[in-house]
């Protein structure tokens, strides 16, 4: 079962896939986290691995339902394994851009619309269910993706006008059917949350769910491939069995680093988590002095899927770490209203940074030059991190740093760190020339239907009505 971080009202787990957010406005967390011995995943696939977790967290399902929709799911992806790991010295690049819209979103959300079949099947629930979701880039493409052509569901995604990549915004905006729309914003990809989580709570009637990370089935997925990156190494004989490493995560959200988080509370051997942010260094600031204050100038960066200012999967962290649940409450309120909060209790196993966007540019060009391997802006901002953490600890733990996006969707920005100021196309070009491997997509130009944030809530109304 499951309840809210702000309160004890329990639902099921289809409940909580199919809900999204709490009816008080909370995020669900299952009652019990379940323990896990990665010993027993140690021969599995990663879609075995998956099908197990899954059905941990969500065990009302059959497992050969949920390893049936985990097989089909991942067929989309350009390899086997769903994931790589990429060696560079003591640290290993985990790929997570194999997926159809080459982010990391993909390995949640091509199961997310899965397990929300199973979860309407449970309840005999035949009505449309429309998601409505914000994205600060890579959500939108790949929940688009996830969602395409399934029965029963209609999806709208919102995000800030000016605030993506041109190929981000070009992957959401040439995506086609009878059940998506797609609106850009005037505002940042914090309007957009906080819109879409007032919406869910005002709109109830319209029988709503949503494909951000504060969704329980869209985070989830996350943890599997914290346990796959492990399992990897001991087999490859990286790391002794039992050996404790570390995970650097570039964060806006805070849902893969919270994912990161529940697999070392489950069992597995990860000793610290770094927080790695850009300029928008609410996170850092956070982790260092327990306040958290979205009272600060926002930037956009060179890295934009963490351009973000309110972290929402940080309140379920706040819920496990705080010994009263119904402090966040308080928290929240005062986010709310003050815009900040001070959280008193400080986790010794949370390491943060932050990174400028010259640093970031500097990095994609080290790394290229050093190891021969182009990396994303997100994942430069990650590998900053880890350098900074490096020498601070002044040990050779194995640290594993999750790369979340291909280089090909900020080609500019990868092309800039080259000194080579491109368009989309040429910067493409340019990347096949340095020997990376692209996948054949074109993009039709852009055509963007935006909306100013005071008449979003009208429109999106009149929108979803009409898949109704």
């Amino acid at each position: 079962m499951f309840h809210s971080t702000r309160g004890n009202k329990k639902v099921s787990a289809s409940e909580a896939i199919l809900n999204g957010l709490a009816e008080d406005g909370g995020l669900y967390v299952i009652d019990e986290l379940p323990k896990i011995d990665y010993h027993t995943l140690i021969h599995e696939t990663y879609q075995g691995m998956a099908a197990k977790i899954l059905w941990a967290f969500f065990p009302e399902f059959a497992l050969e339902d949920i390893q049936k929709e985990v097989n089909e799911a991942y067929k989309s992806f350009d390899t086997k394994d769903v994931v790589k790991i990429k060696e560079c010295d003591d640290a290993y690049f985990l790929e997570l851009f194999h997926g159809p819209t080459l982010a990391f979103k993909d390995l949640a959300l091509v199961l997310l619309p899965r397990l929300m079949k199973l979860a309407k099947e449970k309840l005999h629930i035949r009505d449309t269910i429309t998601i409505l979701t914000a994205t600060s880039g890579d959500t939108g493409g790949a929940a688009l993706n996830g969602f395409r052509d399934v029965e029963g569901v209609s999806i709208v995604v919102l995000y800030p006008n000016g605030g993506v990549s041109e190929i981000q915004e070009a992957q959401m905006c040439s995506f086609r059917g009878k059940n998506a729309k797609v609106l850009a914003i005037k505002g940042n990809f914090d309007d957009c949350q906080n819109f879409v989580k007032s919406f869910l709570n005002k709109h109830k009637e319209l029988k709503l769910s949503s494909a951000n990370s504060i969704n329980i089935g869209r985070l989830v997925p996350q943890i599997v491939y914290y346990y796959y990156s492990y399992i990897y190494l001991v087999k490859v004989k990286k790391i002794q069995d039992g050996e404790y490493i570390d995970f650097d995560v570039p964060t806006g959200n805070f849902g893969n680093i919270f994912a990161g988080y529940l697999a070392k509370e489950m069992g597995l051997p990860i000793r610290n988590l770094i927080c790695a942010s850009n300029k928008n260094a609410v996170l850092t600031d956070f982790f260092h002095t327990g306040l958290y204050d979205k009272n600060r100038m926002f930037y956009k960066t060179n890295s934009p899927s963490m351009d973000i200012l309110i972290s929402s999967n940080l309140e379920r962290f706040l819920y496990y770490l705080s010994p009263n649940g119904e402090d966040i409450n308080k928290y929240m309120e005062l986010l709310k209203t003050k815009g900040e909060y001070v959280f008193p209790y400080k986790p010794d196993f949370i390491y943060a940074y932050s990174t400028d966007e010259r640093t970031t540019l500097n990095i994609i060009k080290e790394i290229y030059r050093q190891y021969g391997y182009l990396i994303d802006p997100h994942t430069a901002v990650a590998y900053s991190a880890y350098s900074e953490y490096r020498k601070e600890k002044k040990d050779s733990c194995k640290t594993v740093i999750v790369s979340t996006a291909s280089p090909y969707k900020f080609a500019q920005t990868v092309c800039e760190a080259f000194g080579k100021h491109f368009d989309v196309g040429e910067a493409i070009q340019y990347l096949k020339e340095l020997g990376f491997s692209l996948p054949d997509v074109n993009y039709p130009p852009i055509q963007r239907e935006s909306v100013d944030l005071e008449e979003a809530e009208e429109y999106v109304t009149e929108v979803i009505k009409c898949f109704m």
